[in-house]
Formats: structure tokens, C-alpha cells, sequence
């Protein structure tokens, strides 16, 4: 890569890094190293094809796409390997609103890889049904539908533990 281009990637990725982590730890219902694996291999990739990424409308939108496509096949080739455990290695995070947090993200952790996608792209990334419905290459009315039935999933393994965690 010439010295210009590279010196424009590291600067989208200076100003794009974060961003593309905190989906990418929603994706990955809360697990940090699956979701820097996920923005590491979505920067490898991008940069690949970096001629392309920089002529395009949007290099964020790109490599966002990029991220959910890469953490849906990596979600379908990871049938089997890494396993949780029970231990935590690190200490637990605190603040004002971790439980409600974690809780979101353990109800987010059950859900199918594909409905999660599409809520963090709908909700979390406040994007159009267009936007995810050509992201996830899926049709209007499937972002439609799997979003709302995503919605009612997560509702209902949440059932009313959300009332007490939030502050009245």
C-alpha cells in the first residue's frame, strides 16, 4: 500500500476503532476478546481491500457491514471449540447501570446470531430496515419480522427483571 493510503487507513481506523468494538461487544453479547477478535479481523479485511473501502459512500458503513458479516460466519463455522467457563478472570465491572447491562447483554448472549445482528444494527446502530436489510442481505420484511420477533425473545427472557434494575 502506498504511503498516502496507509497514512488514510490508519486514520479511519483511529476514528472508526471504537465504534466498530462497541457493536462489536453487543454482537458478542458482552465477551471483550470475541469482540476484539471481531474488530481485528473486520480491520484486516478491510484494509485488504482498501482501494475499494476508500471510493465507497461510506468506508464506516463498509467496514460495519464488514463486522456483522464476519461475526455471523464466524458464528456459523464456531459450532464447536472455545467453551465458557464458570471462572472470570478479571474483576467485575461496577457503575450505575452494570446490572442492567450485563442483564441485557446475557438476554442478547441467548438469542440466534442472525437476530442479534439485526438488533444491533435496528437499535443499536439506529440504522434504517434498508441499511440491515442490505447489510444481512436479507429483504425489508425480513428485518421486519426478525427484528420483532427478536424483540419479543428478548423481552421474554427478561420477563420483569428489567423494572427492578431500572432507577425509578
Amino acid at each position: 500500500m502506498k504511503s498516502a493510503q496507509e497514512d488514510e487507513y490508519l486514520e479511519f481506523v483511529a476514528t472508526r476503532a471504537k465504534a466498530l468494538y462497541r457493536s462489536a461487544y453487543v454482537l458478542a453479547a458482552g465477551d471483550a476478546h470475541l469482540a476484539e477478535d471481531l474488530v481485528q479481523e473486520t480491520l484486516s479485511r478491510v484494509y485488504v481491500h482498501w482501494n475499494r473501502v476508500a471510493r465507497a459512500d461510506s468506508p464506516a458503513a463498509y467496514a460495519q457491514t464488514v463486522l456483522v458479516r464476519t461475526f455471523l460466519t464466524l458464528r456459523r463455522r464456531r459450532s464447536t471449540g472455545e467453551r465458557p467457563t464458570g471462572t472470570l478472570p478479571d474483576g467485575a465491572a461496577t457503575g450505575p447501570d452494570t446490572a442492567l447491562r450485563l442483564t441485557l447483554l446475557d438476554a442478547l448472549g441467548q438469542l440466534p446470531p442472525r437476530d442479534r445482528a439485526v438488533l444491533l444494527l435496528r437499535y443499536w446502530e439506529d440504522r434504517s430496515i434498508e441499511e440491515t436489510a442490505r447489510m444481512l442481505k436479507l429483504s425489508n420484511g425480513a428485518v421486519r419480522s426478525q427484528g420483532t420477533r427478536a424483540l419479543g425473545r428478548v423481552r421474554a427472557l427478561l420477563g420483569d427483571s428489567l423494572s427492578d434494575l431500572v432507577p425509578h
